[in-house]
């Protein structure tokens, strides 16, 4: 039996609430983070993604209320990401009731965190997110990645919710969070989040194809051929969506029939 595809909504929180905007800019109140999770959760969601969204720049841990409240209602996986910096802070999000921590500015500044909480916890608990921004000129020693156009970039890790660029390059870092013990990559690119225009195909497929671990893409949804895509495409493991789900233009439930009808396994 092939592996089954997952769909994933996520919910950017700030100050509790869920916030969307676009390229991480521009955010706009979609709702209480437990009242949606359950929602999802109701609507077959094959786990949900809490991050908080300011927690790193505003240099603060998660909102662990959140995880206590959201873990005592929903009844699938739930992974927490934003703000987490140590093995302390890893063990209190898992204690609070997450399955799962996403760890983006603290595996960048601290690769040793990845190790670390792979062999505390299993890497089964340890996602690691890139968040990502393509460059058109290209750098000596980065991986060319190959645009629908014709062009050649190369994609370089950002931190800080989108604000710190770092100068590592994404597909040798995703193929390091690996070998450091990652157990998951959670891949958003900033040049498609929240314009509802799509995946960035290309990069996701790069990094699908370089590492052995599943990859979750994240970032551009805006119809059900979309989700298709991100799979058939950009050989993704899971696809993550926000606002289409918020916002009432579809449902889990509806995305994994549109996709059943496409030849993607899903989980129904």
């Amino acid at each position: 039996m092939p592996l089954t595809k997952r769909i994933i909504p996520c919910l950017d929180i700030k100050n509790g609430r869920v916030v969307k905007g676009t390229h991480f800019e521009g955010l706009r109140d979609a709702g209480d983070p437990v009242e949606l999770a359950a929602r999802y959760n109701e609507q077959g969601a094959d786990e949900v993604v809490f991050l908080d969204i300011t927690a790193s720049k505003e240099k603060r841990g998660t909102l662990i209320p959140v995880i206590e409240r959201a873990a005592d209602e929903l009844f699938l996986p739930l992974t927490v990401g934003g703000g987490i910096r140590s093995i302390e802070e890893i063990q209190q999000v898992l204690r609070a009731g997450a399955d799962k921590v996403s760890l983006n500015t603290s595996a960048v500044t601290d690769p040793d965190l990845i190790t670390e909480a792979a062999e505390r916890f299993g890497r089964q608990c340890v996602v690691v997110a890139l968040d990502v921004r393509a460059h058109p000129e290209m750098k000596e020693g980065a991986t060319p990645i190959t645009l629908a156009d014709g062009r050649e970039v190369w994609y370089e890790v950002v931190t800080m919710g989108g604000s710190h660029p770092t100068g590592l390059d994404a597909v040798a870092w995703a193929e390091e969070v690996e070998k450091r013990g990652a157990g998951e990559i959670l891949l958003t690119s900033m040049e498609t989040d929240g314009t509802k225009a799509g995946f960035d195909i290309p990069i996701t497929r790069a990094i699908s194809e370089r590492v052995g671990i599943p990859v979750i893409a994240s970032g551009g949804v805006g119809t059900l051929e979309h989700f298709w895509e991100g799979f058939a495409l950009g050989k993704a493991d899971a696809c993550l969506a926000a606002s289409v789900f918020h916002y009432g233009e579809m449902t889990v439930s509806q995305v994994k029939e549109y996709l059943a009808g496409r030849g993607i396994q899903v989980r129904r």
